[in-house]
């Protein structure tokens, strides 16, 4: 397993060379929110997709 060092590394070598410092950063948090995610699924912390549609119709009320 790689440590938030080394991942942050390998994120920031893969964008161009003339990536401003936001789009690292953007790129870094979305690295950080797929990471999450996926921890989330293999820990089972998921919801069906009916409850999700449901909590957003009652976001839009």
């Amino acid at each position: 397993m790689q440590t938030a060092r080394e991942k942050i590394v390998e994120v920031v070598l893969a964008q161009p060379e003339d990536a401003t410092y936001e789009e690292i950063v953007r790129e870094l948090a979305f690295e950080r929110m797929v990471e999450r995610g996926m921890n989330d699924s293999r820990s089972g912390r998921v919801i069906s997709d009916e409850e999700m549609s449901r909590r957003i119709r009652t976001w839009q009320s």
